[in-house]
């Protein structure tokens, strides 16, 4: 919360809106983070912690920490060098760091940091923006996919980036390329559905994380289909009036039965929160406003430097 504040305090009233803004109302936002404040534990005792680490691995990457980065849009608006800004913390701390179809930043910069990075996609209507993102990601340095399946519900005007008086460019796209396509190749696609998991990997190589998924059956039916890990996630409240992460991640681990790796994120603020997704079964945990928000508030005193 110091970091909102002090973020709120140098970023431009739209940046910070469009970062703070729930789906609806502010109620999408806090239950997630009260639902992980609800969950008690079942302390054990008299057991040997002399090789406690909080190392561990996500999808064969080794990290030092189980507390990953999440793929945010439109991070220039908090730092000047944005996803590079953010690699380089997330290099430094041994964390894994996601990159957004909407970033402005080039992949190469990006890849420069030496972050472990997967690459978050939407499906657009025009597929061959698809695979030229997909291509260029894995050339690269992208090590996964997060297939996003759970599309933010609209935002309204005032919080749209792409109403800023500075709207980023999608970096990793060409001017004409991004002209040809038009508005309309932009949208996301209706039709994706269980076969994009292995459209994906085939024309990637990489491992496919289905990112949004809310329930056990839709969870089963996404690893039988390929898919090498999922995300619970609600788009950090961004979803609508969903069930939360933080009550949905027990019977996903149950579905799954340890065939895929799980990930947890949306209203994740502490510790207590990050071990409690970890008890009941996820792999690791992402976390998006509150290092977007430390990104902002450190911006001027890292470009002074």
């Amino acid at each position: 919360m110091d970091f909102e504040e002090r973020a709120r305090a140098v970023l431009p009233p739209h940046v910070s809106a469009y970062y703070a803004a729930p789906a609806s109302s502010e109620v999408d936002l806090d239950e997630g983070t009260v639902e992980w404040s609800a969950i008690r534990f079942r302390p054990r005792v008299l057991r040997d912690l002399a090789p406690l680490t909080l190392s561990t691995s996500v999808l064969g990457t080794p990290v030092r920490t189980p507390v990953l980065v999440a793929p945010m849009a439109h991070q220039v608006g908090a730092h000047p060098d944005g996803e590079a800004a953010m690699g380089r913390a997330v290099a430094a701390s041994g964390s894994l760091l996601g990159v957004s179809t909407n970033t402005a930043v080039p992949f190469a910069a990006i890849a420069h940091t030496h972050a472990p990075w997967w690459f978050q996609v939407y499906v657009t209507r025009d597929h061959a923006l698809t695979e030229r993102l997909v291509a260029r990601a894995v050339e690269h340095g992208a090590r996964a996919l997060l297939l996003t399946v759970n599309m933010a519900a609209g935002l309204p005007p005032s919080v749209n980036p792409r109403y800023w008086p500075d709207s980023p460019a999608l970096g990793n796209l060409t001017p004409d390329e991004q002209a040809a396509a038009g508005p309309a190749g932009f949208g996301g696609d209706p039709s994706i559905n269980l076969e994009t998991i292995n459209w994906l990997s085939a024309m990637s190589g990489l491992p496919v994380i289905v990112k949004g998924v809310l329930r056990a059956d839709d969870a089963r039916r996404c690893v039988d289909a390929g898919a090498a890990g999922l995300v619970v996630s609600t788009h950090g409240g961004r979803r609508g009036s969903t069930i939360t992460s933080a009550r949905a991640l027990p019977e996903i681990v149950v579905a799954v039965d340890s065939q895929a790796e799980i990930y947890a994120d949306s209203g994740i603020r502490s510790g207590v929160h990050v071990a409690a997704a970890i008890a009941m079964g996820a792999r690791a945990v992402f976390v998006g406003r509150p290092v977007l928000w430390a990104l902002a508030a450190g911006a001027k005193k890292a470009c002074s430097r």
